[in-house]
């Protein structure tokens, strides 16, 4: 049983090239629509996927990926141009019951940097608009994964999130297409949802050392319930823009989180005094790192609250799909049994100690 779960745990990436949505904003200038787009163009350039993947590591082309991390902006932009003329048949602009024409501007591609952080370029094109048009939808190849599309320079805004494959609704050019209270709480549900499962492994790998520390249900709830208090509460304020402390110490402090919690789960047979205070304080940690995901693409000015609530309960769904998966596949069954600790909950933690053990290490030094 216990190298089965080794085994379960290991193919899980040792890199933090995590997939995260494209943000893209859109502008109308005269007769002629702007679209300018933050987007990791390694991934797009390499081939992969990146509408089922959680980190490019897990792509059979993450090789390729790396190579190009590591090359020079002038390069990687030569790289695209010649890649253009196949990525601008999977990129559709419609008005009026047409497919409008698709026209490179420019691409910006930052500094090569950490190579274990996601580089963003940013790609501009834009279409020329047939006379009298009111209205446009867009969207672009289920390859190139999820999109966050911002209508900008207009009252009462569209905002659209947008899965892999997907086509916009209507975006009404004078504006007037923005989400009401209740379609921004129920948009950003997903949203939350899927910054867990399946894309945060960090966050996955930290619910399940909680989960390993004790079959029984007690401890669990506590611990789960004490960290959503406290990731809801920097979440919230992160969100707002009280609290804000730089991704480059966030994260290494995330992934010692998993480390420390995993490695306790090897000499605590139960949950002790102090454990509760630890997940509050590592909760606290972990609603930065959700919070960077909804500063990076931001939440509609008009319906902020009920798109940040959603985006928490979309979060919490996740955990608790984690919590109810590990309960029906292990604890249910044998979470009675002597052997369990030795044989699943102990093995556990050390994979998920070590993962974590060489994130530190990636996210500090590489």
């Amino acid at each position: 049983m216990s190298s089965a779960l080794l085994c379960a745990l290991g193919p899980l990436p040792l890199a933090a090239h995590e997939v995260l949505p494209a943000i893209m904003d859109v502008r109308q200038v005269e007769d002629r629509l702007d679209f300018v787009v933050s987007l990791n163009l390694e991934a797009i350039l390499a081939g992969i996927d990146l509408s089922s993947l959680t980190d490019t590591n897990l792509s059979p082309k993450a090789q390729d990926y790396d190579l190009l991390r590591s090359k020079a902006p002038q390069a990687l932009a030569l790289d695209l141009a010649d890649y253009w003329p196949s990525m601008v048949k999977n990129i559709q602009v419609f008005a009026q019951d047409r497919s409008l024409d698709v026209q490179f501007d420019q691409i910006e591609v930052p500094p090569i940097g950490a190579l274990a952080q996601v580089r963003s370029s940013v790609l501009s094109f834009h279409v020329e608009l047939p006379r009298g048009t009111q209205q446009v939808a867009m969207g672009w190849s289920a390859d190139y994964g999820a999109l966050v599309l911002r209508q900008m320079g207009v009252e009462n805004p569209y905002t659209g999130y947008l899965e892999g494959g997907e086509i916009s609704d209507a975006i009404v050019l004078q504006g007037g297409g923005q989400m009401g209270p209740v379609t921004a709480f129920w948009a950003y549900v997903p949203v939350g949802f899927d910054h867990i499962l399946p894309k945060g492994l960090d966050h996955i790998l930290f619910v399940l050392g909680l989960f390993f520390l004790s079959p029984a249900w007690r401890p669990l709830i506590l611990q789960i319930s004490t960290f959503t208090l406290a990731h809801t509460l920097t979440l919230g304020l992160a969100a707002l823009g009280y609290v804000r402390l730089p991704s480059e110490l966030v994260e290494p402090m995330i992934a010692a989180s998993i480390v420390f919690v995993a490695v306790e789960n090897t000499f605590a047979k139960g949950l002790s005094r102090s454990r509760p205070f630890v997940v509050f304080g590592f909760g606290l940690l972990h609603g930065l790192g959700f919070a960077s995901v909804l500063v990076e693409f931001g939440l509609p000015q008009h319906a902020f609250i009920p798109a940040l609530i959603g985006f928490n309960v979309g979060v919490e769904l996740g955990q608790l799909t984690i919590v109810a998966f590990g309960f029906g596949l292990l604890s249910y069954w044998f979470g009675k049994k002597s052997w369990y600790r030795l044989h699943i909950a102990l093995p556990a933690s050390g994979a998920i100690a070590l993962v974590g053990a060489w994130w530190v290490v990636e996210r500090t030094l590489l």
